[in-house]
């Protein structure tokens, strides 16, 4: 039979090697950040992307009890107090498309509106004009932009800011840029979100799409971790109530 391969770890006896480094060495000399980036590129980061990874990973680490993986977790938290690992696990299965894992579309679609501007010899600005467009035509809607509960979401400046102080910001934040500025243009303003910025930043250095949804797991895991904690420090079991109107039939006889 076959075996698995993995380039990520190898280990002896005595010792453990991530991306052929000893850990014991990453242990004293690396950060967090660099050693996600590391597990994820092959290679060690610049300073420059280790800073701004470790935003990325604050940014998405939790957003309130209202967010649906958090309220998740709580929920399961609430109803199952033999497993903290059923819980977390519970908050990590609610992120999808919807919630939390825009940022692998929005990476994807940075890249087909930047790799249009190399290919038809345009700017960005008329590439992402002409995505905008598109999408309107086919009533699809951009992932990365609006929040339910920002107007302008403040983590995207600092992100923002941050890589054009060390140097990392490229397509990927001028392209998300140009295309927030083609969707207040020709529909309305809505501002880039968490997704949108984090996706410009990981497609700056050089993470494939799946990474805008994997690396917002890896720092949201964190904050449920916590969640949960509060829930069984905190709350009696079975305490969430959620505010359910009945709309259906009546009270009716059985024939």
């Amino acid at each position: 039979m076959d075996s698995w391969r993995s380039a990520l770890v190898n280990h002896n006896e005595t010792d453990i090697w991530m991306r052929g480094y000893e850990i014991g060495a990453l242990m004293k000399r690396a950060s967090f950040p660099a050693v996600v980036f590391l597990l994820h590129r092959g290679e060690l980061p610049t300073p420059g992307e280790e800073k701004l990874l470790n935003a990325i990973l604050i940014a998405s680490a939790d957003h309130n009890s209202g967010a649906p993986s958090v309220a998740t977790a709580r929920l399961v938290a609430s109803g199952n107090r033999q497993s903290l690992s059923a819980a977390v696990g519970a908050g990590m299965l609610a992120i999808g498309n919807e919630h939390g894992g825009a940022g692998e579309q929005c990476m994807e679609m940075i890249g087909r509106v930047a790799k249009a501007a190399r290919d038809e010899g345009i700017s960005i600005e008329q590439a992402a004009i002409n995505a905008v467009a598109a999408a309107r035509a086919s009533g699809k809607r951009l992932p990365g932009f609006g929040h339910r509960r920002h107007t302008t979401d403040p983590r995207v400046a600092v992100m923002f800011d941050m890589a054009r102080e060390v140097g990392v910001a490229g397509d990927g934040v001028a392209t998300i840029t140009a295309i927030e500025q083609a969707l207040a243009a020709a529909v309305k303003a809505l501002p880039t979100n968490v997704d949108g910025a984090l996706a410009a930043l990981l497609y700056d250095m050089g993470f494939p799409p799946s990474a805008g949804k994997l690396l917002f797991m890896v720092g949201r895991v964190a904050g449920l971790t916590a969640e949960v904690a509060e829930e069984h420090a905190r709350e009696k079991p079975m305490r969430i109530k959620f505010p359910v109107v009945y709309d259906g039939v009546p009270p009716r006889e059985l024939p």
